[in-house]
């Protein structure tokens, strides 16, 4: 994936607009500055959510063990699915 990039003043000048356009789109964009090192990436609010949930599964081995057991067993067509009614 390759993410656009804009200058920091054309950024600042259409904000709403970047704003609409990484939430509508879900893809990150990067805001580059003069000075590499303060360049920034801006992404939508439910990606950083699902970016923090994914950090916070990955760190809690047992969790992230059962996830991978159970993605194991989805390929090997060890489950069965039921209807839930409601």
């Amino acid at each position: 994936m390759v993410m656009e990039a804009v200058v920091y003043s054309t950024f600042r000048n259409h904000l709403k607009d970047y704003m609409k356009k990484v939430n509508d789109e879900f893809e990150p964009l990067t805001v580059v500055s003069k000075n590499p090192d303060e360049d920034i990436v801006v992404i939508s609010k439910s990606e950083w959510d699902s970016l923090q949930e994914t950090l916070r599964l990955a760190q809690n081995k047992e969790l992230s063990d059962k996830v991978l057991r159970g993605m194991a067993e989805v390929r090997a067509g060890q489950v069965q699915l039921h209807e839930i009614e409601g």
